[in-house]
Formats: structure tokens, C-alpha cells, sequence
């Protein structure tokens, strides 16, 4: 979800009820593809805003459109390498000159040295006189050594400054880090209304029922999926696929990505076993039940992913994993001839 122009009314209606609270620090945490980011932004806009109204930022003035072109002044945003480049926000010269020069390759962790640009930045007077804001997404890519360089501006912040820290893995951050933010979990919008977002966004209504079921009912990341250029019937077709050990069912696909795809798939195996619903998949989709092995294999397949997921952002080779997911899967996958 971008942060420029009018939000989803789910995260409108969410962003309403925290400007109403006083707090210096929010943390904003539950799943991903819920809407953290696009929450944190809106929050940090409405803070900085010019000319606040009550249920935001105005959208209008040189506040906003500072954050709309990412170069406010009183703003600090503290990403990974890779997430700042996705979402084009502006790296600082020296990482973007070592980055340009292969020095080395974009961090997927937020860098201590960011984070001492952060807190140099709480230190620092507000340049447009409506206070500072700093947002951390995600804030457990924060390292150890960055969390801790944190902590003691988070505990004891300049009068004006702010703090929006957005997780999808809340569980990860240190403790300390977490009491001292006031705690917002994300809230699951209704499938109607996420459907009329989708629609709005230009996704096919029927592509929209299947990647949204993909997602487990996550608005972003099914607008993500509607965006990847993967037909949605490739979705239906991924178990047989997979059955036939046919590499091609992934191999559009990152490692991360593919453990992720698998997961899910084994999930409603499982489901299907114990005589429950599947979530990502239609039930024609997949095998009979009486075709599927016993459920202590699948559990075992499952812990087998969840080892797996632990490394695939740094496979020592990613074709051999894919073809190694891949044997898995289909090892396990019968269907009906």
C-alpha cells in the first residue's frame, strides 16, 4: 500500500483511533501483508502534517508533499538497504556510493550505521517546527547492536519526537524495546471490503478470490501476488504440478518465496488429514484425503520447511534447493489418474 493518496478505509479507520491516543512510541504489529507500513506512514504524516485535520494529514501541504517525494527534513526512516530501494525512499551517499561501486550489496538488516544517523537525528532541532518523526520497518530487521543503539532515545526522547516502529514479527524485538511502545495489533479487514480495495486497484475480481485466498486474506500481499504477473491459474494448478516434480512450478520464485509457497501447501494437507477446511488452496485443488500421507509425515515435511525457511534468503545454491524443494513435495503429492 503506498503512502501517497487516500489509504484503505481499514487502516484510515485504524490511524483515526491512535492519533486520538497520546504516546511518543507506537509499535504496530501482526502478520504480514496487513498494512504496517502504509499505518506507520500515515501516522508519521499526520503527526508532521502542516494543517491536521481530524482524521489526518491534509495531503496538501509542503509537509506532505515532502513525505510524497520522500525528502522531509524532520523525518528519519530507519529500513534494510533493500526495503528503502523497493520502496524508493533515498539511501545516505555513502551507502548508495559503496552500493554503486560493489562495494558490497544492499543490507537486508537495518545497519548500525543508520541507526547512528537516527539517533544524531533525534538530537537535532526540528527544522519546520512541527516535531520529528522516526519510522522503523520492518523494526526486527534491527540487529542486536542497531536495537540497543536505539533504546536510549526511544526511553528518552526530545520533546517533539516520535516514534512509529512497524513489525511483522513483534516476538523478535528485544523486550526493552517493545515496553517502551505502546502496542497496536493490526486488525484483519473484512473479505468484502478487501475485494473492493483489490477492484479499486485495477485486480480482476476473480484473480482477486484467488490470490487473496493465496494470502490467507492479506490485502497487500495479495495485491502483491495480483501485480507479480503469475496467472492465477497457475495457483490451482501448483499441487498437480508439484506432483509431477516439474521445477517449473517454482522456479519464478526465490528461494524465501518458494519455502513460503510450500508451507502453505503443506498447511492444508494437514488441514486436510484432520479432517479440516484448507485456507490457501480449493479443496479440488488438492489431493483426496485418502491419497494424502499419514499426518505424522506431514509434520515432519513441515518441520523440514520450517528449517529450510531459516537459510533460503542465503541458499549456498538456489537451484539445487528448488530442485530439492521440489523432490520433496512431490514425494508426498499423489493424485487420482
Amino acid at each position: 500500500m503506498s503512502g501517497q493518496g487516500a489509504v484503505p478505509e481499514w487502516i484510515a479507520a485504524q490511524r483515526q483511533a491512535l492519533l486520538a491516543q497520546r504516546g511518543h512510541a507506537w509499535l504496530l504489529q501482526g502478520p504480514s501483508g496487513l498494512g504496517q507500513y502504509a499505518l506507520a506512514l500515515s501516522l508519521v504524516r499526520a503527526w508532521l502534517c502542516d494543517a491536521p485535520t481530524q482524521g489526518g494529514a491534509c495531503g496538501q501541504c509542503a509537509s506532505c508533499h515532502a513525505i510524497d517525494v520522500h525528502t522531509h527534513a524532520d523525518l528519519c526512516v530507519l529500513m534494510p538497504e533493500t526495503q528503502m530501494l523497493a520502496l524508493g525512499w533515498p539511501l545516505p551517499e555513502k551507502a548508495q556510493a559503496d552500493i554503486d561501486d560493489k562495494k558490497r550489496k544492499p543490507s537486508r538488516e537495518i545497519r548500525v550505521d543508520a541507526m547512528r544517523d537516527a539517533v544524531e537525528f533525534a538530537q537535532r532541532t526540528s527544522a519546520r517546527g512541527r516535531g520529528k518523526a522516526v519510522l522503523v520497518y520492518p523494526a526486527e530487521q534491527m540487529n542486536a547492536v542497531a536495537a540497543n543503539a536505539l533504546l536510549k532515545t526511544l526511553e528518552e526522547p526530545a520533546g517533539d519526537l516520535r516514534f512509529v516502529l512497524a513489525s511483522e514479527a513483534a516476538h523478535q524485538l528485544l523486550p526493552t524495546i517493545r515496553s517502551r511502545c505502546l502496542a497496536h495489533t493490526m486488525l484483519w479487514p473484512q473479505q468484502d471490503a478487501i475485494l473492493h480495495w483489490l477492484a479499486q486497484q485495477g485486480v480482476d475480481a476473480q484473480a482477486a478470490q484467488v490470490w487473496l485466498r493465496a494470502c490467507g486474506g492479506r490485502p497487500d500481499d495479495a495485491l502483491a501476488l495480483a501485480r507479480s504477473g503469475r496467472a492465477p491459474a497457475s495457483w490451482a494448478q501448483l499441487p498437480r504440478t508439484l506432483a509431477r516434480g516439474d521445477a517449473a512450478a517454482l522456479a519464478d520464485l526465490a528461494p524465501a518465496q518458494a519455502v513460503d509457497v510450500l508451507q502453505k501447501l503443506c498447511h492444508d494437507l494437514m488441514a486436510l488429514r484432520a479432517g479440516a477446511a484448507p485456507r490457501y488452496f480449493e479443496p479440488q485443488d488438492l489431493p483426496a484425503a485418502q491419497l494424502l500421507p499419514q499426518l505424522t509425515v506431514l509434520v515432519r515435511w513441515s518441520h523440514t520447511l520450517a528449517q529450510q525457511a531459516r537459510t533460503a534468503d542465503h541458499p549456498y545454491n538456489a537451484t539445487l534447493m528448488l530442485e530439492a524443494l521440489v523432490g520433496q513435495a512431490r514425494a508426498l503429492l499423489h493424485f487420482d489418474t
